[in-house]
């Protein structure tokens, strides 16, 4: 054992020892990451309800009920919120991860007098809490591969002004916090590679089993870190590689396994079986609408390959994209030329690591045939990945260009270039708050209306409703609505007053009909529109774009003077 231990202590020496990390002053990380807290928090309650939310909550209190009725079924049953769920055995989404929506829905059940709308903006706020936790490791990650703590915050700085992930780090419980969790295990994943101990290892497999009970993809991490920590080290005999890789691996495999059974009730009962049809149901989800994509219409089912890929290049700042690119390149011509000394190294390792990141889901969805919609939010969580590839391929840039001076200064163009746009791009969110979810990089505002849904999560209706009862301050408000769960997602922001008053009377004389524009439920665009609905009074754009229209029809009575569009955000 001795010659065990004095092996795994060379091989960690040899695998850390690295240039200096530059290091920032404690004050300014702290103050970074302090701003980016504080800005949140003014922020957070400005956004709606999305679409799911009442459902993954709901998810949240039946695996609470289950677990209640099985430690202590007297309580539960004098809760009042833990009432009228259904039985937890016919939940249609009990194969969803509920690692983030329990410990939410319990802090309901514990507090049942809690107005709704006050609980999904506590919910909002544990949504930012912990994509704000992810990006504390993203940056943790960065510095462990770049060896610099400026472009650690570089690479967390270009997540922030990413539109759509800024707003979705709000509202969005299951994409957002999944990549929070899966960027988190990657970083575990990054200091077991640099030290292999149990005790990383075990830190390692709570990390993945965290990301599995939120998405199954999560699993995506338990090859990775087999086949990474089965790359010898420099110097390494296969003899101390075999020895480490049986307690590594083990003592990580063992965690991994019993922290997803203990995180996901729905594994309690039939671990593997369950297991199993969760993965079945994940990469063939049974959603069966409609997704307008380049201004056509295609069933979820049927997407062309090319579907994830487009939304990734449309919705991502130009800059980060080709930067992303050269990155992915670099790697791969260093990879292709001396694969083993280049995999020998932390940094090779890694760079493979954030490769396999961006691009094995990306090819596990075409392969597979995975239903896709809204976007691609369902690969959000390679991201991250995208992000440090492009710190990494400006690096690489950065590097090439120094022996040449005409190349050096092509160099600093592209780099103020990618600067300005950068600064574009951070001006647009604040134009569009809090409406960044919308954002395309180069698509005009017409583009964008005939090729692609926009609020698709119908976070608008929020304002829409808002200003109607604005509009209307006094009696009841006959309202018709595309789509019934945004108008009662989002009447719960509204004061109780105002709720009880917005009535659903679609046969009204006199009615409001409001839309956010989604196809679903619809066969084509021009149903949402007939002339029936009335004449158009108010509408909100964002960054040019329509994504909510409010119609008022009155027979005989048509309106003098409609009331000016929303044209601010």
């Amino acid at each position: 054992m001795g010659e065990f231990e004095t092996g795994q202590r060379v091989f960690s020496l040899l695998m850390t020892v690295a240039a200096p990390i530059r290091r920032v002053s404690r004050f300014t990380i702290g103050l970074f990451f302090g701003l980016v807290a504080m800005v949140g928090s003014l922020l957070v309650t400005d956004y709606g309800i999305s679409w799911d939310e009442p459902t993954d909550h709901r998810n949240g209190l039946v695996s609470v009920r289950y677990v209640a009725d099985l430690v202590a079924p007297a309580w539960a049953a004098r809760q009042p919120v833990l009432q009228g769920l259904p039985p937890f055995e016919s939940n249609l989404d009990n194969d969803h991860g509920v690692l983030f929506e329990m410990p939410l829905a319990l802090l309901h059940v514990l507090q049942p007098g809690l107005d709704l709308g006050t609980f999904y903006q506590l919910r909002h706020f544990g949504v930012f809490l912990v994509t704000l936790g992810s990006l504390w490791f993203l940056f943790r990650l960065a510095v462990l591969r770049f060896r610099d703590e400026r472009l650690g915050l570089l690479v967390v700085a270009l997540f922030l002004a990413s539109p759509r992930f800024f707003a979705e780090s709000f509202y969005n419980g299951k994409d957002l916090v999944f990549l929070a969790l899966f960027t988190t295990g990657t970083y575990t994943l990054a200091r077991l590679l640099a030290r292999p101990t149990l005790g990383r290892a075990a830190l390692h497999g709570l990390a993945t089993a965290a990301a599995i009970d939120v998405r199954i993809l999560g699993l995506l991490l338990v090859p990775a870190t087999f086949v990474l920590l089965a790359v010898p080290g420099p110097s390494e005999r296969l003899t101390a590689l075999f020895r480490r890789l049986i307690r590594v691996a083990a003592c990580y495999a063992g965690v991994t396994l019993v922290a997803t059974i203990a995180g996901w009730p729905y594994l309690w009962e039939h671990p593997l079986q369950h297991f199993l049809l969760a993965g079945r149901h994940m990469s063939h989800f049974p959603w069966v609408g409609q997704v307008l994509y380049l201004g056509e219409l295609y069933w979820a089912n049927g997407l062309p390959w090319h579907y994830a890929p487009v939304w990734i290049g449309l919705t991502t700042p130009g800059a980060y994209l080709l930067a992303a690119a050269v990155g992915l390149a670099a790697i791969s011509y260093r990879l292709l030329s001396r694969p083993l000394p280049f995999l020998r190294t932390l940094s090779g390792r890694l760079d493979v690591l954030l490769i396999g990141w961006l691009v094995a889901p990306l090819l596990l969805v075409m392969v597979l045939h995975s239903v896709l919609y809204d976007g691609w939010r369902h690969l959000y969580f390679v991201y991250p990945a995208l992000l440090l590839l492009a710190v990494r391929g400006g690096l690489a840039l950065h590097r090439a260009a120094q022996p040449l001076p005409r190349w050096r200064s092509l160099a600093r163009v592209a780099a103020v270039v990618a600067v300005l746009e950068v600064l574009v791009t951070v001006g647009r969110m604040v134009r569009m708050h809090p409406f960044e979810h919308v954002y395309f990089n180069y698509l005009t505002p017409a583009q964008a209306e005939r090729l692609f849904e926009r609020d698709y999560w119908g976070l608008s209706f929020r304002q829409g409703l808002e200003w109607l009862v604005r509009q209307r301050p006094t009696g009841t408000i006959p309202v018709d609505v595309s789509h019934l769960p945004l108008l009662e997602n989002n009447k719960l922001l509204l004061s109780a007053a105002d709720r009880q008053r917005l009535t659903l009377d679609p046969p009204a004389a006199g009615r409001y009909f409001i839309t956010a524009h989604r196809i679903v439920g619809h066969r084509s665009l021009s149903q949402l529109y007939a002339d029936s609905l009335g004449q158009e009074v108010f509408a909100i754009r964002a960054d040019g774009a329509r994504i909510l229209t409010i119609f008022w029809r009155q027979q005989g009575q048509p309106l003098a003077q409609p009331v000016p569009h929303n044209q601010g955000k």
